[in-house]
């Protein structure tokens, strides 16, 4: 029976090949004394991989579990997000702040708490009825800008304070989280209805552990111009919390126009909305034509006759369309026309 061990060279040219695997296409492996072929570690079949083809190189320690779908409603939803979130802080510090939604990426929770800076305004929330928790981070440029702003100073950049924030800052910037979190739960509604408290205020992030660090999140990043400062502003999903929910996110129904089924809720809702819609109603009495010259030479007790008959009935239109036949009367004091028949609308060979 031959020896099936490795020699020393085998070793080492097996080694070799693992460091070199990648970086073009496989060589065969030097053999050791015996001029037996070694095995080659990594190969790919030149008949399964095409001239041009594009490898990606996929690491199972970052599974991308977040479907595309998903990921293109997250942007869309948060995008909306900011636009109210700037409008309606802008009115609450009485400055112009310009709000952008900057990017949305899933990475693991380690990797967003390390990119964090340290101290920083970290907020631990809790999505009610959701499991687990979510974190809203604001960082040191931006918080200090905007408490400047709220006790009537004007921010201009400069080199960030390295201290965590104090009692009476935090609460100060208590009142943009809490504008934050109102434009946040009616974003969300649509997908599902979600209160949210804020369970703590930390300053270091890296102390805070709300998921395992290999846990898949979602980053959402949002940039804030407030006059010449700039600052992030971040929102970090744990992808857990929302898993049951992906079916939602990904149906284009809740950005668009939907094609499910209609139900007598939704049905109740629209006819809520028209309802309450308010429409311009207006009755002509009579038309006619009369030239430029006499139309100059009007004056206070002249006459203009018209082709309709006075016991005809008037046209009452809605939102500038003919809907009806009218005849004017009186009701409570006041003028009023009453309907007497719907106008019908001519076909086009009618017109004709």
């Amino acid at each position: 029976m031959a020896d099936e061990s490795l020699s020393q060279n085998q070793v080492e040219n097996l080694l070799k090949a693992m460091e070199t695997v990648g970086d073009g296409p496989p060589q065969p492996q030097p053999t050791g004394s015996t001029g037996e072929s070694g095995p080659v570690v990594g190969s790919v079949p030149q008949s399964s991989v095409g001239p041009g083809a594009r490898i990606t190189a996929y690491d199972f320690k970052r599974p991308e579990r977040v479907g595309k779908d998903q990921m293109r409603a997250m942007h869309s939803l948060h995008e909306a997000l900011a636009r109210n979130f700037g409008a309606a802080i802008s009115g609450m510090l009485r400055t112009m702040i310009e709000v952008k939604l900057l990017s949305v990426d899933q990475l693991t929770y380690s990797e967003f708490v390390f990119s964090l800076d340290n101290p920083s305004c970290f907020n631990v929330l809790k999505p009610i009825p959701l499991d687990g928790n979510w974190i809203l981070d604001i960082a040191p440029s931006l918080s200090y800008a905007i408490i400047d702003r709220m006790l009537g100073g004007d921010p201009k950049p400069t080199d960030t304070l390295r201290r965590p924030l104090t009692e009476i800052e935090n609460r100060l910037i208590g009142r943009i989280v809490d504008i934050f979190l109102k434009q946040l739960k009616e974003s969300w509604e649509n997908i599902i209805e979600l209160d949210f408290e804020v369970e703590s205020v930390e300053s270091n992030p890296q102390l805070v552990q709300i998921v395992p660090p290999n846990e898949v999140v979602i980053l959402v990043g949002f940039e804030l111009m407030l006059a010449q400062n700039r600052g992030m502003l971040n929102l970090c999903i744990p992808f857990n919390t929302i898993e049951n929910y992906n079916s939602k996110l990904s149906r284009n129904g809740w950005v668009g126009y939907g094609k499910g089924t209609p139900t007598k809720e939704t049905k109740g809702k629209i006819t809520t909305s028209i309802d309450r819609a308010p429409v311009d109603v207006v009755v002509t009495l009579a038309r006619s034509k009369i030239r430029t010259g006499d139309l100059l030479d009007l004056s206070v007790g002249d006459i203009i006759t018209t082709e309709k008959e006075i016991d005809a009935p008037m046209e009452l239109a809605v939102q500038d369309v003919p809907k009806y036949h009218a005849r004017a009367g009186a009701f409570k004091g006041k003028k009023a026309v009453q309907i007497e028949s719907t106008i019908e609308k001519l076909s086009h060979n009618d017109r004709r």
